[in-house]
């Protein structure tokens, strides 16, 4: 059967150069802390990766903590800078996230809440889910001093919106408030300058870009309070702790340099199978509705670099049908998809996302996440376009006969 992958945005398959560099890795020994000859190799190789990473998304090495992928870096910048920041201040205790956040800044932060005396403000979005500036700015003129931290993601894991990064940082900064932004979905598919953004703290991961799974970084500036969240050896700058990964290290480096270094063509063929891909859908579902940002064609580089929404995102709900019948009943039309985050994978309720953009319940159960990559083909679209008509309408039929409606209670 010919399949098409269309999860990208959930793991992207390793690019060859990252493999062969990782299979190269695999096969030396050496631990980068020692200081015999195979543990010094391997330190060089970490050092040098990190310079590649840094310049690959604007930073300095110094600013590059390897962690074990983006969960962990969220974690880290959560907890961490939270604790940071309270040392000496307990008057800092609020929190502020956008409502559309990952949970793995969700969790941590609302973790933190329970376990650590912290104030959560979910900042509002609107109907695209983008975040509503009037009320940030509001929150921190009112609460500046009482604020820890701030962190809203660059680009929506489920609807691609692209956040206003730079406007968020001007308005935190303004009240000397740090910024921290999950940049996972957004590296590979946008121009990404963690100077010219003016952030703080930056998530970012190897499997979204062609890298290995397991490999991760925050980028921290060096001044930035911080407290460890794991504790031992200290191997990254005292704040985060554990034996290098020295071959997902130097995969995830070559993969992000290639991204980056072919992100300009990269972005206009995704954008373009997208949109074939969305208006193919609207054509022949005429009541899907397209979820996020409407104006889908790449507009000219404004300075800022960055589209309304990811050029490899393309998220539509469908009414009167199950999200997960879709997915199941596409797959095995040997289309591969999403209803959303992987990470969520299997938990039977609709999208906080969603829900936070002002889509009703019943709307956002029927909602399907279309993610491109590199390997994307016009024959993957052509295959969905093929088979999604006769899949929604088996969704809902069945969605009718588990309400006892046009067939056997």
């Amino acid at each position: 059967m010919t399949r098409a992958y269309l999860d990208h945005a959930a793991t992207t398959p390793m690019s060859s150069a990252a493999l062969e560099a990782m299979t190269a890795e695999l096969a030396r020994t050496g631990n980068p802390s020692s200081l015999h000859t195979a543990g010094r190799a391997a330190r060089r190789t970490v050092e040098e990766s990190r310079e590649a990473l840094a310049s690959a998304v604007g930073a300095r090495p110094s600013e590059v903590l390897f962690t074990g992928g983006g969960t962990e870096a969220d974690n880290l910048a959560v907890k961490g800078i939270f604790w940071g920041r309270r040392t000496g201040h307990p008057e800092r205790r609020r929190i502020l996230v956008s409502a559309v956040e990952h949970h793995a800044v969700l969790d941590p932060a609302f973790w933190m809440a329970e376990h650590s005396g912290a104030e959560i403000v979910l900042l509002p979005v609107d109907g695209d889910g983008r975040v509503d500036l009037r009320v940030l700015r509001e929150e921190l003129a009112a609460n500046a001093a009482q604020t820890a931290l701030v962190s809203v993601m660059w680009a929506n894991n489920e609807v691609g919106t692209v956040q206003p990064v730079r406007e968020i940082v001007q308005l935190a900064h303004q009240h000397g408030v740090p910024v921290h932004s999950d940049a996972v979905q957004a590296l590979g598919q946008l121009p990404v300058d963690f100077a010219a953004s003016g952030l703080d703290a930056m998530t970012v991961t190897a499997h979204k870009l062609g890298g290995p799974v397991g490999t991760g970084a925050l980028v921290a500036r060096k001044d930035l309070p911080m407290t460890p969240v794991l504790h031992g050896g200290g191997q990254e700058r005292g704040v985060r702790s554990g034996t290098l990964d020295v071959a997902g290290i130097r995969a995830f480096a070559v993969a992000a340099t290639e991204a980056v270094s072919s992100l300009p063509e990269r972005a206009v063929r995704l954008a373009a199978l997208r949109d074939r891909l969305v208006w193919g859908v609207l054509e022949r579902v005429p009541d899907a509705v397209l979820r996020g940002p409407a104006d889908l064609a790449l507009p000219p580089d404004d300075g800022a670099g960055s589209p309304a929404r990811l050029p490899a995102n393309a998220h539509l709900t469908f009414p009167g049908c199950e999200g997960d019948s879709l997915l199941y009943l596409l797959d095995s039309a040997g289309v591969e998809v999403s209803t959303g985050s992987a990470c969520q994978a299997g938990v039977p309720r609709p999208s906080h996302v969603l829900l936070a953009m002002g889509v009703p319940e019943v709307e956002a159960r029927g909602a399907l996440r279309f993610s491109l990559g590199a390997t994307s083909t016009d024959a993957d679209v052509d295959l969905v376009l093929e088979v999604l008509p006769g899949v929604v309408d088996r969704a809902r039929a069945a969605g009718l006969v588990s309400l006892g409606v046009g067939g056997a209670r």
